[in-house]
């Protein structure tokens, strides 16, 4: 079958995006005990368009079967470069190479210029071609913590690779979210380390007003759109607090965060952040309650009354309350009923971008059921206090992050920043 050119791979290369179609990901594999979960890596990675080619350590490939990643993947896999420029030639036609998992030996490596294995050998070629390099350790924490491991991983860092943080359980740093290593693939080949030297403070999710100690007024809202622009925001090189309320998804670990839960909360974090701190930009992706309770009972209302009838009040609107002491960079979201038509999307847009004092604002269409809340996915019209405007179509959520985010450098570069 391979010799008619197809294979099962094909049946699902770019069908969650083509953002990567054209684009060939080098994926390294060592041998930690979690290089299993490197098959879905691949195949993800696929779905958004790419070509994958593997490259095994020997030690790795006795752990699990080169084969296994030739079926995930569709191309041959590499475990030794026999005397030929296999190394050179897939650094030439690789667009950015991920090494995942990487344990703590070939950290230690590829940051002293080791080039002992198939691993190692393409690492140091990518390096010396300047190409994005993106690693994900993964090994016991003693070892990952260690000074001259430690040291390494900051060497990596200085030149340019991109290290997708562990997540710390029983004291392994153990193999990150798919998400997140994919999220740094991505940008590594699309965007690099653009945002680098940018603080950015983002806000997600809904919150929450309180009629009794059990009884909640919210919203729909996940926080997908505001942990997408601060998963974004960091892997492209920005330093980004998040400011979130009760979240359906979960807060990237290596993100600072500050949890709220009230309205009144996520303000009193929004105005500490911005007095206490200088940000060059806010990103208001939450979506706070609008009214709360004109008074609340402080243990639990009966189920059993036949009425009741409660006073609902204004809550603070964050973006103005933020302007009485922030001049910067302010983006602000607009969730608006449209009923499909661009034009009154816009025009509603465009007004809340001047009653709010927005610098930035976008907008989407909340009569649609296929995007925006809850949804993976969104579809959005980017408005300035310039006059100029993009349409965003439908797409994931990451990716409308990422047009996002190049609307704040866009405009922060003009500010001369």
């Amino acid at each position: 079958m391979r010799k008619l050119g197809w294979h099962p791979a094909h049946e699902i290369k770019g069908k969650l995006s083509r953002v990567l179609l054209d684009k060939s990901v080098a994926l390294g594999i060592t041998s930690s005990v979690s290089l299993y979960r490197s098959v879905d890596l691949a195949r993800e990675l696929i779905r958004l368009g790419a070509d994958v080619r593997v490259v095994m350590s020997p030690e790795a490939a006795k752990y699990v079967t080169p084969r296994l990643f030739e079926w995930a993947t569709g191309s041959d896999v590499f475990v030794e470069f026999a005397g030929e420029v296999g190394h050179i030639a897939l650094a030439e036609v690789c667009d950015v190479y991920a090494i995942a998992p990487a344990t703590a030996n070939t950290i230690a490596k590829v940051a002293r210029g080791i080039a002992d294995t198939s691993v190692t050998v393409l690492a140091q070629s990518f390096l010396g071609m300047g190409k994005p390099l993106v690693v994900v350790p993964a090994a016991h924490y003693s070892l990952l913590t260690s000074p001259p491991v430690s040291e390494a991983i900051r060497r990596l860092e200085e030149l340019g690779a991109a290290i997708v943080p562990p997540v710390i359980e029983e004291r392994r740093a153990k193999y990150p979210p798919l998400e997140d290593i994919v999220a740094a693939v991505e940008t590594s080949v699309l965007r690099g380390r653009d945002l680098k030297g940018l603080r950015l403070l983002v806000t997600a999710g809904p919150t929450r007003e309180f009629l009794d100690r059990v009884r909640f007024l919210t919203n729909a809202s996940s926080g997908k759109m505001g942990v997408a622009i601060a998963r974004e925001a960091y892997f492209r090189g920005a330093e980004v607090t998040l400011v979130h309320g009760p979240l359906s998804i979960e807060v990237p670990h290596y993100v600072r965060s500050i949890g709220v839960t009230t309205t009144r909360e996520m303000l009193d974090a929004v105005i500490a952040e911005l007095t206490s701190r200088t940000y060059d930009a806010a990103i208001l992706a939450a979506a706070p309650v609008d009214f709360g309770f004109a008074s609340t009972v402080e243990g639990k209302i009966s189920s059993d009354l036949e009425h009741l009838n409660v006073t609902m009040v204004p809550t603070p609107k964050i973006s103005l309350e933020l302007r009485k002491v922030y001049e910067g960079l302010v983006v602000g979201f607009a969730a608006e009923f449209a009923e499909g038509k661009l034009e009154e999307l816009v025009s509603k847009a465009r007004e809340k971008l001047v009653r709010r004092g927005f610098n930035i604002v976008i907008a989407n269409d909340i009569s649609r059921a296929d995007i925006g809340f809850a949804s993976d996915y969104n579809e959005v019209a980017i408005l300035t206090d310039r006059g100029e405007s993009l349409v965003v179509g439908k797409t994931r959520k990451v990716e409308v992050a990422r047009a996002i985010l190049d609307q704040v450098l866009r405009y922060l570069r003009t500010q001369g920043r």
